[in-house]
């Protein structure tokens, strides 16, 4: 399956134009889409509604949108109120039906200067030949390692127990007149999960060995409960691998802060990883991953 995880940066180009189509363009004909930066209802961006738009140039996906920020947009009319919700959040589109999904509000930590927005990850069960697996698009804070790290222990936290803790529901239906099930079985909470999106780290900082781990002697090692870097599991690692140019302190720098981690039951599917470098249609350059989830699990789970 074709992966990509993009932050479209509320559809403004590195050229400084407004045109969420050419992100649609760029991620179209993936089987599953992670977005981040994806905002309804600003006036910077004509007050549109990005997740519907999205959703209509890219017809054939499932889709779910996930606001970590949220503001009252609502206006008076003709004598009644239009409710309207300033958004800013992630977005999930999957060809695959996407069977639950619920959104983790990240801490945050109140700052005095610079501003400072919510983070937030959506998480999404999707049904795939090789088993069911929680595909989050996530971004993290971007201000302080710290506050990153936060994010990371409450995001593994909530991993780690989510084969316990069980979907939106569980249990039997002990009242089936009001038809809490709508006659469907127990939907899954399995612990093979993905995680793509913008995590403002580079490789090898205390936030992405808080994700890996530390193996000196197993480059990649996969544990059950945990983590691997895609890029580092990948058959053919792509050369000058780098999702973001800035010119900082005077020099131009190529880093990777977008990141796809793979549960340890995928961490022998991963094919490829690739970015698509000088993209112009976001500040960021899109992550695409192919990963085998086309053949079905094995009795050990992967």
């Amino acid at each position: 399956m074709k992966l990509v995880s993009y932050n479209i940066q509320y559809g403004f180009g590195s050229d400084g134009l407004y045109d969420p189509a050419r992100a649609a363009r760029i991620v179209a004909g993936a089987d599953i889409i992670a977005l981040q930066e994806v905002e309804r209802h600003w006036r910077r961006s004509n007050f549109d509604d990005q997740p519907e738009l999205l959703s209509r140039l890219l017809p054939g996906y499932h889709w779910v949108y996930g606001p970590a920020f949220d503001m009252d947009a609502s206006e008076q009319r003709d004598g009644r109120i239009i409710n309207r919700r300033r958004q800013f959040g992630t977005m999930v589109l999957s060809k695959l039906p996407i069977v639950w999904s619920r959104l983790h509000a990240l801490p945050m930590r109140r700052t005095l200067r610079p501003l400072n927005t919510r983070n937030a990850a959506l998480e999404c069960m999707i049904r795939t030949p090789a088993g069911p697996v929680r595909v989050l698009s996530l971004h993290l804070a971007h201000i302080a390692a710290e506050e990153r790290l936060e994010q990371i222990d409450y995001l593994l936290a909530e991993h780690r127990r989510a084969p316990s803790d069980g979907g939106p529901w569980s249990g039997a239906d002990d009242e089936p007149a009001r038809n809490w099930s709508n006659g469907e079985p127990e939907p899954e909470n399995p612990l093979a999960a993905i995680w793509m999106g913008d995590f403002n780290m580079e490789p090898g900082s205390a936030e992405y060995r808080r994700i890996v781990g530390s193996t000196p002697y197993h480059r990649g090692a996969a544990y059950l409960d945990g983590f691997v870097d895609a890029a580092a599991v990948a058959i053919e690692p792509a050369d000058d691998f780098h999702t973001h140019e800035k010119i900082i302190d005077g020099r131009l720098a190529k880093r990777r802060l977008d990141h796809c981690f793979v549960g340890g039951l995928f961490a022998g599917r991963v094919r490829s990883v690739s970015s698509d470098i000088g993209e112009v249609a976001s500040d960021h350059f899109p992550v695409r991953v192919d990963i085998d989830l086309e053949t079905p699990a094995g009795p050990g789970g992967g």
